[in-house]
């Protein structure tokens, strides 16, 4: 993985971003349906995992912070958690660590943009692998450490990633256990490149169904997800161009452009 510096942090106070990690406004926000580059940008994150979901299937979705999924994932039995406890969750203070439901309780299980914010990801997958049933789905939506996503961390002063970690290690947090919103966003990328560590470390508990690479230009016009950002308004026409150059971009030079990947995890 190419590297600006393997490590860099910004406490709270330094982040740049507007409004960031306010859930309640970011919902009321996507609600008034203005803004057509954040629509485009979520459906795009959310879509593609309908494939894998069926219609009677039970799921939950841990993290779910302003619970965009819903608009997204047809199946009418999903559940938002979340560790707040924010009116329009499903459940709430739900510790994706530990998170209290039975065993095999579900289908599938999604977690978009959580876990470079989990300070224990081992834990994390060992929790997910107890709540699911034989053969289900952990759909994952995550931050990909490319050097556009360093140089955005570092200019905005934005969470910070840490490649020295060792991420299988279950003792040492990987993010701020003290901080929700504390991120490291090199996690994914020290979890998922190297497929014979993630085979050697979680092999027992999942297989990998599907990767793929994805965002660049929509996301950063998107205006924000959990937070308020600059963006040029376009229609649905023009995001699609703009989706067709990411494709293009990460298809060619993935370690520089691209921003996020997609995980399909079968439970073992």
């Amino acid at each position: 993985m190419l590297k600006l510096v393997k490590k860099v942090k910004f406490s709270k106070n330094e982040n740049r971003m507007k409004n960031f990690g306010n859930v309640e406004e970011r919902l009321k926000y996507f609600k008034k349906g203005k803004n057509k580059n954040l629509y485009f940008v979520l459906k795009k994150r959310f879509n593609w995992m309908n494939k894998y979901i069926k219609e009677n299937d039970i799921g939950l979705e841990v993290g779910s912070g302003p619970g965009f999924s819903k608009d997204f994932i047809y199946n009418k039995n999903l559940k938002t958690s979340d560790f707040g406890n924010h009116q329009h969750l499903d459940f709430k203070n739900i510790d994706a660590h530990d998170t209290k439901f039975k065993d095999n309780s579900f289908d599938f299980v999604i977690a978009a943009h959580v876990l470079h914010h989990i300070p224990y990801p081992i834990k994390f997958f060992k929790e997910m692998h107890r709540i699911l049933k034989k053969n289900g789905k952990l759909l994952i939506f995550e931050a990909y450490s490319s050097i556009a996503l360093q140089l955005i961390t570092i200019c905005m002063r934005h969470e910070g990633f840490d490649f020295t970690v060792n991420v299988w290690d279950e003792k040492k947090p990987k993010s701020d256990e003290k901080d929700v919103w504390s991120g490291n966003i090199a996690v994914s990328n020290l979890i998922f490149d190297d497929k014979s560590l993630f085979q050697k470390n979680l092999g027992k508990y999942f297989k990998m169904e599907h990767q793929e690479l994805s965002e660049f230009l929509i996301f950063l016009n998107s205006g924000g997800v959990t937070s308020k950002t600059l963006c040029i308004p376009m229609n649905e026409f023009f995001m699609k161009i703009l989706d067709f150059v990411d494709k293009i971009l990460i298809k060619i030079f993935p370690q520089i452009f691209c921003l996020g990947r997609k995980i399909v995890l079968i439970k073992n």
